[in-house]
């Protein structure tokens, strides 16, 4: 059920190797339900955060299920698979590594969104500086969402793919996003399950639906996390305010 089908920009994998990866790890996926999946996801957590007249990064876009289903005016799709292109329908695309955001100009993104592409980066520097990468691009007040494995609650099946390589949690995602200049406005520890190939929910568009209006489902089956922040600036977060923690 979870976004766990992204390609990795900055990752030690590129090229063909990327690609070929990919290919055999969602060989028995059906497109047809991921596309599913994410129009349910979209349609009822991300499209809050995006407005009709956005720009929007996918930022280690895979497939494309985010950026093909988000509404917005604008879209950027970035990824090292070749196979980008074939993907994306109505975004703008780039193969380019998530550390090096160069072709994109400051402040002209209204909203990043990564999904399952952190854990790829080799280190946590390179984590940072895919953050930091991630706030130049954007406007003041500019959002980046991260949705990711939480390794606080998937300590061993995390390591079951041969690119997982840079642990996080909750806690320590949301400390390299201030490091980066953001401020956190919403942390999730416990989103959705690992896998869309998950046994604890069956393979429906409605039982996930169902599962998002009620987030105590969230505390028993949730392994990703989503943490949002705020690029600072005009719009920045006013004295005493605190994020969100669910």
């Amino acid at each position: 059920m979870s976004p766990d089908v992204s390609a990795e920009p900055g990752s030690h994998l590129a090229g063909e190797s990327l690609s070929n990866l990919y290919q055999d790890r969602h060989a028995q996926e059906s497109p047809q339900f991921r596309a599913e999946i994410w129009e349910v996801l979209c349609d009822l957590v991300f499209q809050r955060y995006v407005k009709p007249e956005d720009t929007v990064l996918d930022l280690g876009a895979g497939w494309c299920e985010f950026i093909n289903a988000i509404r917005c005016r604008n879209k950027i799709a970035i990824d090292l698979n070749p196979d980008l292109p074939k993907h994306a329908r109505d975004a703008k695309t780039m193969i380019a590594p998530a550390n090096d955001l160069s072709p994109i100009a400051r402040s002209t993104v209204d909203v990043v969104f990564s999904s399952n592409l952190l854990e790829h980066m080799p280190n946590k520097m390179t984590v940072l500086q895919v953050l930091r990468e991630c706030n130049r691009v954007l406007r003041p007040g500019g959002t980046l969402i991260v949705v990711m494995p939480n390794v606080r609650y998937l300590p061993g099946r995390y390591w079951d793919y041969f690119d997982h390589i840079t642990p996080l949690s909750h806690v320590s995602l949301a400390e390299g996003m201030r490091l980066a200049g953001f401020d956190i406005v919403r942390v999730v520890p416990r989103f959705v399950p690992y896998s869309v190939k998950s046994r604890l929910i069956p393979k429906s568009t409605l039982v996930l639906r169902i599962y998002l209006r009620l987030p105590f489902l969230w505390a028993i089956f949730g392994r990703q996390m989503i943490v949002i922040g705020r690029r600072r600036g005009p719009a920045e977060r006013g004295p005493g305010e605190q994020p969100k923690q669910e």
